[in-house]
């Protein structure tokens, strides 16, 4: 069949909407962000004890992770339509920028969010399915709304933060047992020094859009360099729990223990330097901290005979 020359600009302009839509749904999900959430559930999983590799069930762990994450961040570009549209950096979201209209968004939140807990509770079990509901329900609705009336979102926030490495390791163990509230612990308390990090980076475009998220009210101080150092400290006795319940080995736990000793020195840094670079320091070491601790934790898992 010929093509004329008068086909193929209506067949590149098809080409470039459907790539254009696609590159707008994975930045309606937040794909990086929603990608290493899903990662920590993935991990949580594996480490369960009598749980084996199995790609089948971890790419439908991934999937259903990463439907409920990205319906999670889909509501929050919704309810955010406005301050994000005030930011440099978030002012090119599809939602914000008018790209996406809001019905579309919500039809979009909706549908992943539901096949996202069913496939959850089909192929794991009820309690996974309805803890992942609750986290997207916590992120989306609450906490959301709540980063621009008081920073005491930030604690809220780290709940649902932390649910995956619980809802990884309930849709292995059918229970919520202690292993994976030390998961949860684990990456609750390394959310702090982490978002008060990426907060005093970008304070400007966060105070221009109402957000409230830093510790002190007066914006980066000395007081939430101070916290930043606490939370960083608070890490080292959580991060002994999985070698003194069994769940991984010696070797991990020095490695975790090398890792929280970083935190520290650049949450210490950052209380002395106090400015921009430091927190960024702050900010990209939190990112490495993560990876490298649940990965350690998997390499040196303890397998019961």
């Amino acid at each position: 069949m010929k093509t004329t020359k008068e086909d193929t600009p209506i067949t590149s302009s098809s080409s470039f909407v459907l790539v254009s839509k696609v590159k707008d749904y994975f930045q309606l999900i937040k794909f990086t962000l929603s990608f290493m959430v899903v990662f920590s559930t993935v991990v949580s999983y594996l480490l369960a004890p009598g749980i084996r590799f199995d790609l089948v069930q971890v790419l439908l762990l991934f999937a259903g992770g990463m439907l409920i994450t990205g319906s999670a961040n889909a509501i929050n570009q919704i309810l955010e339509k406005r301050s994000d549209s005030l930011m440099k950096r978030t002012s090119g979201r599809p939602v914000a920028s008018g790209r996406m209209g809001i019905q579309e968004a919500s039809v979009f939140a909706g549908i992943t969010g539901a096949l996202g807990v069913f496939i959850m509770w089909r192929y794991f079990n009820f309690q996974s399915a309805m803890v992942g509901l609750f986290s997207l329900f916590l992120y989306g609705f609450i906490y959301t709304p709540l980063k621009t009336i008081n920073s005491i979102s930030v604690l809220v926030g780290a709940i649902p933060g932390a649910l995956p490495c619980l809802i990884g390791w309930v849709a292995a163990t059918d229970d919520f047992s202690t292993g994976g509230w030390i998961l949860f612990a684990i990456q609750f308390l390394w959310q702090f020094p982490h978002f008060w990090a990426i907060a005093w980076v970008a304070h400007k475009d966060y105070t221009a859009a109402g957000f409230k998220l830093l510790p002190g009210d007066k914006g980066p101080t000395k007081f939430t360099a101070l916290q930043t150092i606490m939370y960083s400290a608070l890490m080292f006795p959580v991060g002994v729990l999985p070698y003194y319940f069994n769940m991984s080995g010696t070797v991990s736990m020095w490695v975790v223990l090398v890792c929280n000793l970083w935190m520290l020195l650049v949450s210490i840094r950052l209380y002395i330097k106090m400015d921009v670079p430091s927190a960024r320091r702050v900010m990209f070491s939190s990112y490495f901290y993560l990876m490298i601790v649940l990965l350690s934790l998997y390499a040196d898992k303890i397998h019961v005979v």
